[in-house]
């Protein structure tokens, strides 16, 4: 019993461990539902898991809410992520909602970041696509209403 209680200490809270187990079976709503069972992460989890907290909270409204992403991965940012990979994943959330929200040199910024922490090249292809997502007008500026055009002529 004495050699398990620094184990048990060690591994505060497996909740975390459960929940990125349940992501990388593509399982979301599972991962929400164990993330779910944690009320004050300041009470239960130790520091150093506020950041993955947050980040997998992010992570698993990003298919359903991506507008409420944005403010779970500045946090888990804010807090620190142990992982180069993860970090750039954080940063790579941010850079789309910025994109989406029409804040092009924010995303541009981000984008650049995400790039250098992507030592590993596990996101190449996510970050190509959000480069040609940028390129494109949005729709606000090139959107006009066709019977507009003979404004002038009458």
């Amino acid at each position: 019993i004495l050699a398990g209680i620094p184990i048990f200490l060690f591994f505060k809270n497996e909740i975390i461990l459960l929940a990125f187990w349940q992501l990388r079976k593509q399982k979301m709503d599972k991962a929400a539902d164990w993330l779910a069972s944690i009320t004050d992460y300041e009470k239960q989890l130790h520091k150093s898991q506020y950041g993955y907290y947050h980040y997998l909270q992010g992570l698993t409204l990003a298919e359903h809410q991506p507008p409420k992403v944005e403010p779970y991965m500045k946090k888990a940012l804010e807090f620190g992520l142990n992982m180069k990979h993860d970090r750039a994943m954080a940063t790579l959330n941010l850079a789309a909602g910025a994109l989406q929200k029409g804040r092009r040199q924010e995303g541009a910024r981000l984008l650049e970041e995400a790039k250098k922490l992507d030592s590993a090249g596990m996101m190449t292809e996510q970050i190509k696509m959000l480069k040609d997502q940028m390129k494109l007008p949005t729709m606000q500026k090139h959107m006009h209403n066709p019977n507009m055009r003979n404004r002038g002529k009458f």
